[in-house]
């Protein structure tokens, strides 16, 4: 697991008129405050990476579909430099990951239907905060290909 992030299993509440599936609360020990809330609708297949943001913690959580976000951290002074985190969040998993600053991240949709990712932020979009780069330019080691095993 990557210092800083943090992965909580969230609620979902089923009854025979449909379901209620928990996202983040004012109470939560990972709300750090309102910026905006977006949802990123991603193919199947389709990569959406690399980016990371300077000052902006994520909250992504997927309601519908499944992805695989993956996380690699970059920081020299982490216990965790250099290590890459993969999480299978969706409807297999329906749970919370927590993104501090300064970590790249990106996700593929996995499954055959269109995934639709939840992104509650604490600051509000900056497009000067963010850095992005190719998920096939080789800035980051991973392959996004699926391992046949």
């Amino acid at each position: 697991m990557i210092e800083g992030v943090v992965i909580t299993p969230l609620k979902v509440i089923p009854d025979e008129r449909g379901m209620i599936k928990h996202m983040l609360k004012s109470d939560s020990p990972n709300y750090k405050g309102f910026g905006e809330v977006y949802f990123s609708f991603v193919y199947p297949g389709a990569v959406k990476a690399w980016h990371l943001h300077k000052i902006m913690t994520l909250n992504y959580a997927v309601p519908v579909g499944n992805i695989k976000f993956v996380l690699y951290d970059p920081r020299e002074d982490s216990p965790t430099f250099g290590k890459i985190q993969e999480v299978y969040m969706g409807e297999a998993n329906h749970c919370l990951v927590t993104v501090p600053p300064g970590i790249w991240n990106g996700f593929k949709g996995i499954g055959t239907q269109t995934a639709v990712v939840s992104n509650f932020t604490d600051i509000p979009h900056d497009p000067d905060e963010i850095i992005r780069c190719s998920p096939t330019d080789g800035t980051i080691a991973y392959d996004w290909n699926i391992v046949m095993k």
